[in-house]
């Protein structure tokens, strides 16, 4: 499911325009987003729980000339599978 599908599929499950479904859907985006980047954790009980992790900086290697370069540190977002979730996919 892609975004378009995604926002169609909103609107027929709520009733609403699609444009309304959009501007939702883009709402929900941006808080979570936002949310994430002031380092906070954003979490939807029985869904799961997005949360920014830092990872270090490390070295690695080129796999076209096999050199060793670095990778530099970086911030990444997690998520975790709520319960609910989990048992809806097993």
């Amino acid at each position: 499911m892609n975004k378009t599908e995604l926002i169609d599929a909103m609107a027929a499950d709520a009733g609403i325009t699609k444009a309304a479904a959009k501007k939702a859907l883009e709402s929900f985006l941006g808080n979570v987003e936002g949310s994430l980047k002031k380092g906070g954790r954003v979490s939807l009980v029985g869904f799961g729980s997005w949360s920014v992790s830092k990872r270090s900086a490390r070295e690695g290697r080129n796999p076209q000339t096999g050199k060793t370069i670095k990778i530099a540190a970086k911030n990444v977002v997690k998520f975790k599978a709520g319960s609910d979730l989990s048992g809806a996919v097993n």
